[in-house]
């Protein structure tokens, strides 16, 4: 079979997608572009398309399907940049990829540490060598009740790897597991708003948690709070959260995704005008911590993609169960 891959990675993935091509018999054509109206023809003659995170529209779906495409396997967790809606009417099916974990719940572990020992304002400081100590002063671990949105399997690894901390840990999930009662008291959503020092999302994007930390409950969270997103941009009312952070209601944010971010990551754009005025807004904040969705960049997780994305595309083309397919 036959597969042609958008944004395609030299650097990092083509030794993953030579290995598996070979142990799976697939003909792989690649580009580093992303998938658009302008390079949709480049998959001409082609059944199964790879992609990343680069959005699929509605128009984009047509124009697919008007080639014969049968299925967009996406190379990354979540899936929320493809009109889902559109490829089901199409006929489209849609897969995702799985990968380890532990990358991004350690990485989220890593914002965490950050944010209470203050480490964006003493690498700053000490950037321009200076070493004063006021206002930089950290907390500890154990004096923190953190609270984890969403207990699948990254929310789960990360209230495993935050157990030894000495932190209390409290969860909030419509579908509790006992994995994660091993590690944290579930509770209702409004309890862990009300009690948790540091709220980290791992939920994924979508209609049902749109928002979710919006006006509202931003002012039902502890003044001085610190909210982490390792997930998705989506799940934050960024206007909102930026009027806490001005009124300090607000103590922090870490935020590896946000709202918007499509087009904007993984490229050099240093010479650019980026279009994202809350980003520029995030950023400026001594106590923002803004990273370019890199909680998964890990050698593992690159190679776990690689191989999710082609196995789906050879389990479709077979008639075989899929378990990674979304639609």
């Amino acid at each position: 079979m036959k597969i042609f891959v958008y944004s395609y990675r030299e650097f990092d993935e083509a030794v993953h997608f030579q290995n598996y091509s070979r142990q799976l018999g697939i003909e792989i054509e690649t580009t580093p572009k992303p998938p658009t109206l302008e390079t949709a023809h480049l998959a001409e003659g082609y059944e199964y398309i790879s992609i990343i995170t680069t959005k699929v529209d509605a128009a984009l779906l047509e124009k697919f399907h008007a080639m014969g495409i049968k299925m967009i396997s996406t190379r990354t967790i979540g899936y929320d940049h493809i009109d889902l809606g559109k490829a089901k009417e199409l006929g489209i099916r849609v897969s995702n990829a799985t990968y380890p974990p532990s990358s991004v719940a350690d990485y989220t572990v890593l914002l965490i540490l950050m944010m209470i020992r203050r480490m964006k304002q003493i690498m700053n400081r000490a950037a321009v060598q200076d070493f004063t100590l006021p206002g930089i002063q950290g907390g500890e671990m154990p004096d923190y009740t953190i609270g984890v949105v969403g207990t699948g399997r990254i929310g789960r690894t990360v209230l495993k790897n935050l157990s030894g901390f000495g932190s209390r840990l409290l969860a909030y999930d419509l579908n509790p597991n006992g994995e994660a009662e091993k590690y944290a008291d579930y509770c209702s959503f409004e309890q862990l708003l009300e009690q948790s020092d540091i709220i980290t999302l791992h939920m994924p994007g979508g209609d049902g948690t749109y928002h979710i930390m919006n006006e509202d409950t931003i002012g039902k969270m502890k003044t001085g709070a610190v909210l982490v997103n390792t997930a998705r941009g989506s799940l934050i009312d960024t206007g909102a959260m930026i009027r806490a952070l001005e009124s300090q209601k607000l103590g922090g944010a870490a935020l590896d995704v946000v709202e918007n971010e499509f087009g904007l990551y993984y490229g050099d754009r240093k010479s650019d005008v980026i279009v994202n005025r809350d980003l520029a807004v995030l950023k400026s904040f001594p106590n923002v911590i803004v990273t370019p969705h890199m909680a998964w960049y890990t050698e593992g997780a690159v190679r776990e993609m690689v191989y999710s994305s082609l196995k789906s595309c050879c389990l479709c083309a077979a008639g075989e169960k899929n378990p990674w397919e979304v639609i």
